[in-house]
């Protein structure tokens, strides 16, 4: 009998970051560079990789390297996913993450060892397109953000894929191939040094009606990301997922600093391995929240999300 416990997934900057967030507890990790993946904390070269993949060896217990492979392609990149997935492979990644079926025929011919984890962002929404991808090769799908808990419960329990839910961080609202900052900051005659982001200069839109809630603005070579105005935060109700049974909890470290990431692994590290030592015996304790909340940036409240939203769009 296969005993249940959840993989806890999180993002990592560099490979110092990894190694903290891997000793704090996380299961498996979403790497990648810039060329073929949007919304990365940090970049990740093949080196660097391989790196991360000899780090995961010398845990004491099982930690998984993923790539992620999510951009939007054009015939221009095309030529180089073959040599890049067969590289993955040979290095010892375990999966790659993807929405654009050229990733998938590319993993499928050049490096069928790799798994496939499907992430197509807002328009995984149903079980049907979870069991398309599965029958195609993926072995994972992501869930979109926008889904309440009972659609992820009713997902699961009509498909054989993996399910992943991204438990806390923030999440992307909207991206433009465009790079609107700069352009904006073109045009009002000022400039802002190579290399900076919307990470760096600490960006944000507001909404007339809402003054309170300030959007950051994500910037990097794929454009354009506006990201929500705060953070989701299931610890206090990730039961309700392990009852159900998910397969992987995602962290997203995106614009967070390491020691706030550590924080958050290490609470939800505590409640998962409480959970699964006696679900039966189950309690959420306070602390594990609290630790959050005091390294929680001023003016960002924890939120979650959709999870208990009856209209989702």
């Amino acid at each position: 009998m296969t005993v249940y416990r959840p993989e806890l997934l999180t993002t990592a900057s560099s490979l110092e970051e990894l190694r903290m967030l891997m000793e704090a507890g996380a299961d498996a990790f979403v790497v990648g560079e810039s060329r073929f993946a949007a919304r990365l904390p940090g970049e990740f070269s093949l080196e660097q990789i391989a790196r991360a993949v000899e780090l995961a060896k010398q845990s004491p217990r099982e930690v998984k390297i993923y790539v992620s492979m999510n951009n939007i392609f054009d015939n221009a990149l095309l030529d180089a996913i073959p040599g890049y997935v067969t590289e993955l492979a040979r290095i010892g990644v375990t999966a790659v993450v993807f929405g654009d079926p050229a990733v998938l025929m590319a993993v499928r011919q050049y490096a069928p060892a790799l798994q496939l984890h499907w992430n197509a962002e807002m328009t995984s929404t149903n079980y049907e397109t979870a069991n398309f991808w599965g029958r195609r090769g993926a072995s994972r799908f992501v869930c979109a953000r926008e889904l309440n808990m009972e659609q992820i419960v009713g997902m699961k329990q009509h498909t054989k894929l993996e399910l992943q839910v991204q438990v806390h961080g923030m999440t992307n609202i909207y991206h433009s191939k465009r790079s609107l900052v700069q352009s904006y900051m073109d045009y009002k005659q000022h400039s802002i040094d190579e290399g900076k982001s919307g990470q760096n200069a600490g960006m944000y839109l507001m909404e007339a009606e809402r003054p309170d809630d300030r959007y950051p603005i994500y910037e990097d070579a794929n454009g354009t990301h506006i990201m929500s105005p705060d953070d989701l935060c299931m610890i206090e109700n990730l039961h309700e997922l392990m009852e159900a049974e998910i397969d992987s909890f995602k962290i997203e470290g995106l614009l967070k600093s390491t020691e706030y990431n550590v924080t958050v692994v290490r609470a939800y590290r505590a409640a998962i391995d409480a959970y699964c030592s006696s679900p039966q015996d189950y309690r959420f304790r306070d602390e594990w929240l609290e630790s959050i909340q005091a390294k929680q940036e001023p003016g960002r409240e924890l939120s979650y999300g959709f999870f208990y939203k009856e209209q989702v769009y």
